[in-house]
């Protein structure tokens, strides 16, 4: 492993095509993997490791799912490219709109980033206006003007969270504290007219899993509402995740648009965005906000998608994962109980959390202020034991199906071991 680590350093910028594979975050060096079953990843001396990874939530069926495997085996055979419109593009628009509450239009682009790189600009040119807020510790993906106080791994990166970012590209974004309701108002007192959009994760997932307090979404959506602002929830993470209509069907606050990825793209890069007629038919060809790209609305990706979808798109289908992820944290909680590490579970369906301090935080001060140097002896821990949990405090876990009662104790005795 150590071998292509080395390798690996000398073709890639610091051996990682992402930075928090590097698992710096943690004081480690990178595991690479080559294969994948269910709940299991494997290296490339095929250990066996447990994953509550799942590719940042993508693989909510479990990695390599056989239905999902089929259906991308048959579309390959047909062309993995075409550059032209194809049928398989209107089949998940109109699945999204199905299951999104806000959706009557989508848009599918490549990734998470240019989807909302792209509503951005989109909620820019539909109202006139500039200025657009943020939340600190919510990650947008890595276009400039949205890096600014981010989570995951950011965190502790410089000013607008990145060099090569210039004053002026941000000039125009305001970041605030999450779950802060008094504090978006008053900046809207001030500034309401100039205000473009408000862009948040609905259940912040990249400083690790903060829920958003009671009242908070329901607020963001009165202010935009009163001010002619548009909320964009960036559901990249939440969306498929809580509920077959994502985080706005589970709490009941509708934005005016909604970015996706992750889950519906099977495993493949996909992003996606939507909302109104009104508000995507200024898009182009039919409006004047461009947007494009070669492999949006991938074939293969929307065959691996669109079946992924198909095998959860239900209220049952949640209603069980939910109730299964609940008694595997059950079992992780008791672990927790009997170590001698203040760890804080914190949990939404099936996403999870661990925060080595007393208390849950709620926003993006609080969990920077955690033990993040005892969170990565316990990563050390956990993954000596080979359990791969998300490589970062500042980062969210998933729990599938295919995670056994096995492989929740498993995890539950290496916390339980814990010492100061």
């Amino acid at each position: 492993m150590k071998d292509l680590f080395q390798r690996a350093k000398k073709s890639i910028p610091g051996g990682v095509n992402s930075p928090v594979r590097s698992l710096s975050n943690v004081n480690g060096t990178p595991v690479f993997m080559k294969s994948s079953s269910g709940a299991l990843i494997y290296d490339n001396q095929n250990t066996p490791y447990v994953d509550f990874c799942q590719s940042w939530g993508s693989m909510i069926l479990g990695h390599s799912h056989p239905e999902v495997i089929q259906e991308i085996q048959q579309s390959i055979t047909r062309g993995t490219s075409f550059g032209c419109a194809t049928e398989l593009e209107i089949q998940m628009a109109e699945k999204l709109i199905s299951l999104v509450p806000s959706l009557e239009q989508v848009r599918c682009v490549n990734s998470g980033t240019e989807a909302t790189m792209s509503a951005i600009r989109l909620a820019r040119g539909f109202t006139g206006r500039d200025i657009i807020i943020k939340f600190d510790g919510c990650y947008h993906g890595h276009v400039d003007h949205l890096l600014i106080s981010c989570g995951s791994g950011v965190t502790g990166a410089p000013s607008a969270s990145s060099k090569g970012v210039p004053p002026a590209v941000i000039k125009d974004v305001i970041s605030l504290p999450y779950n802060d309701t008094e504090t978006v108002s008053h900046i809207f007192q001030e500034k309401g007219s100039s205000i473009a959009a408000i862009i948040v994760e609905p259940v912040a997932a990249n400083m690790g899993l903060i829920p958003p307090k009671k009242g908070f979404l329901e607020s963001l959506r009165s202010l935009c509402t009163q001010h002619g602002s548009l909320l964009i929830f960036d559901e990249v993470i939440s969306g498929f995740r809580l509920a077959k209509g994502g985080a706005q069907e589970f709490f009941g606050v509708h934005p005016d648009l909604t970015c996706l990825g992750k889950i519906i793209g099977g495993g493949f890069p996909v992003g996606a965005f939507g909302g109104s007629t009104e508000i995507m038919e200024h898009l182009a060809p039919c409006g004047h906000v461009y947007q494009a790209g070669t492999l949006s609305g991938n074939p293969i990706a929307m065959t691996a998608g669109l079946k992924t979808l198909e095998l959860i798109g239900t209220d049952a289908f949640y209603e069980k994962l939910n109730n299964h992820a609940k008694e595997g944290l059950n079992l992780i909680q008791k672990g927790i109980k009997s170590c001698n590490v203040p760890i804080t579970l914190q949990s939404l369906g099936s996403m999870f959390s661990f925060f080595i301090s007393k208390e849950a935080p709620e926003n993006f001060a609080s969990v920077h202020n955690c033990d993040h140097k005892a969170f990565a002896n316990f990563y050390q821990k956990s993954l000596a034991e080979n359990i791969y949990l998300s490589p970062s405090g500042y980062e969210t876990n998933f729990i599938t199906f295919s995670h056994t009662k096995n492989h929740f104790e498993s995890l539950a005795k290496v916390i339980s071991s814990l010492n100061i």
